[in-house]
């Protein structure tokens, strides 16, 4: 299969995608940047269900990088327990908070280069950030993009970051940020794990995983 090809083939599944979910939004709850930043933080082996509960109460009362970085440990670290491995999570807030405050004077960067490098932001969170907050092209690999793009043949492999040059390297610039929303969507409602719909799904014709005769998956 050419570059060519695979190009065609993941802009049909995107086109596809786009027209089932017109109106995709991040599924975090956020009103700044710095919010998403740390609801995405906190979404690290945890539901954006439950990020959500949390950070309904948890933003009224930490409301700038300050408010986190004078925060007694063992109350912040309760206020956020119900997402799991709370202690780490903790630290890490703290950490990146408290660079935010010291380089870039309390305010979220706007480039992914300098988000990529805050404490406990890897290149998922730095994506979502960077995307949704600013509109700046990116694609974020979480489990629903990771399972979906193998179950359609865009790769063979688990590795996010090799998964996210492969969709950079075959989707337009301008359906970076909302594939991974189009792949989410699509993995919560219909591809779901361990129980796919595979009957109702729109791609179930051009699906290699469905149609084992349309297997195109990668070898990396």
């Amino acid at each position: 299969m050419s570059l060519k090809t695979d190009k065609i083939f993941a802009k049909k599944v995107f086109d596809i995608l786009k027209k089932q979910y017109p109106k995709v939004k991040p599924a975090l709850n956020y009103s700044t940047p710095f919010q998403l930043l740390i609801a995405t933080i906190l979404s690290a082996q945890c539901t954006d269900e439950r990020v959500n509960v949390v950070t309904k109460t948890l933003f009224k009362k930490y409301r700038t990088p300050d408010d986190f970085v004078n925060a007694d440990d063992q109350i912040l670290e309760k206020d956020i327990y119900s997402t799991g491995f709370y202690k780490q999570k903790a630290k890490s807030i703290k950490a990146c908070c408290k660079d935010l405050i010291q380089n870039h004077k309390g305010k979220v960067p706007a480039d992914f280069d300098e988000l990529v490098k805050l404490p406990g932001v890897g290149r998922k969170t730095a994506s979502v950030v960077a995307g949704n907050a600013f509109g700046i092209p990116s694609i974020a690999v979480d489990t629903h993009v990771k399972r979906l793009s193998n179950l359609l043949g865009f790769i063979d492999s688990q590795n996010p970051d090799k998964i996210e040059i492969r969709l950079k390297e075959l989707l337009p610039e301008s359906y970076w940020i909302n594939s991974s929303h189009w792949l989410a969507e699509h993995g919560r409602k219909i591809c779901i794990a361990n129980r796919p719909k595979c009957l109702e799904c729109v791609l179930g014709d051009i699906c290699p995983s469905y149609n084992p005769s349309l297997n195109k998956k990668k070898e990396t």
